[in-house]
């Protein structure tokens, strides 16, 4: 395990500068069906996020306050991962590693650090974090990852809390990241003393159960729809992802519509990315992938996922037993879970319709998930007995 610095080479950038200023933007209908974002990225809002990447986006600002937090390296099982690792205040801060997930970065997490390693201002007896923020194996300083075959990233990060000297530990996480963290819940149950999903990717009974309610039935049909209409993406990952790389990896411009297209459906926006997000946020994450040139190793994923011999698959009347809070944001309206159905699949033991926020709530709403993190945590320690107290450390 090494200390580890962000550094891109000047090189990296006066290419990308270079690239940015030989754009050449496609055609676009005069009056397309729905409005200029219905056929994707809107090339006017790109055309403006291009102009700010080239004249007005500070990368060494950037890179300045990302190196503010401590960042380290480690090889797990011969795979490079990289993470942020940030000791909470107080006597007894609980292990928390934090996944994020696609099409975002370790930096989406960020906003959580001073939010759960100092105490609740409103309650200074609350409890405080270590948190391991680590970047998923291919996607950005955890690279390069060329490796075929599934990824058993719960093992990585069980492993990797070993190093670090924590014999148990929480998890949170949103999208590929929840995912991870219900893997890392249903293999290491007697590790992981609670999981905090953000999501509305959760794990799902295979077959599917008879005895489904009506809203439960509505939400598998809504997810199906979901998947006809808003799914190219991840059918093209599944599919030929090496295929799609060659434009995106050489292309920022290509890069930058496939990954700000996601922000604006995805995100609690009404439509107005410009309301969610600011150009120096989106361009954040979009210049971590071009400056590790890994958007191929990410996008991978879902190849290697849908390939894989030995899923995670919750048979009638199993679920993940690791005691699990889940924070349902509304911005991904159709994908809303029913809370039943998610009693299917995890011993659930909080559940929290918030008031807003989407698919990126620890950039759109930290203070939101950073409280409902803490008072899950919170209450899974309070409730613990002697015997089950968990050792945090």
């Amino acid at each position: 395990m090494e200390q580890f610095e962000i550094r891109v080479p000047d090189e990296v950038l006066d290419d990308l500068n270079q690239r940015l200023g030989r754009t050449r933007l496609p055609d676009l209908p005069a009056t397309p069906v729905g409005g200029e974002w219905s056929l994707g990225t809107s090339r006017s809002y790109l055309r403006d996020l291009i102009a700010h990447w080239r004249s007005d986006f500070d990368w060494r600002a950037v890179e300045s306050r990302l190196n503010s937090y401590p960042h380290h390296r480690a090889w797990v099982d011969g795979v490079p991962i990289h993470f942020v690792h940030c000791r909470g205040k107080g006597p007894q801060p609980i292990p928390l590693i934090l996944s994020h997930g696609w099409p975002s970065t370790f930096a989406e997490m960020l906003p959580l650090v001073d939010r759960l390693t100092e105490p609740d201002p409103r309650d200074p007896g609350s409890p405080t974090f270590d948190l391991v923020i680590p970047s998923l194996p291919g996607f950005a300083f955890s690279s390069p990852y060329t490796e075929i075959g599934p990824r058993r990233i719960h093992q990585l990060w069980a492993a990797l809390m070993t190093e670090l000297g924590y014999e148990r530990f929480a998890a949170a996480g949103s999208d590929l990241g929840a995912r991870v963290t219900s893997r890392l819940g249903w293999h290491f149950p007697e590790r992981v003393i609670g999981i905090h999903l953000s999501s509305v990717d959760v794990e799902w009974p295979d077959p599917l159960p008879d005895d489904l309610s009506d809203d439960e039935r509505a939400y598998v049909a809504g997810v199906e729809r979901w998947e006809r209409e808003e799914g190219g993406y991840a059918a093209i990952q599944a599919t030929k992802p090496q295929t799609l790389a060659y434009g995106l990896a050489d292309s920022p411009v290509g890069l930058a519509a496939w990954i700000v297209e996601k922000f604006r459906s995805w995100s609690d926006c009404a439509g107005d990315i410009s309301s969610a997000f600011s150009f120096d946020e989106l361009l954040t994450t979009i210049t971590l992938y071009w400056a590790t040139n890994t958007i191929n190793s990410a996008n991978r994923g879902y190849f290697q996922a849908r390939h894989d011999p030995d899923p995670l698959r919750l048979a009638p009347g199993t679920r993940v037993e690791t005691p699990t809070g889940i924070a349902m944001f509304p911005g991904e309206t159709e994908l809303q879970v029913p809370r039943s159905f998610a009693e299917r699949c995890y011993n659930l033991v909080r559940w929290s319709d918030m008031p807003r926020g989407g698919h990126f709530p620890a950039l759109e709403e930290p203070d939101l998930l950073a409280e409902d993190i803490r008072g899950f945590f919170a209450a899974l320690v309070e409730r613990a007995t002697d015997d089950t107290q968990p050792r945090l450390s």
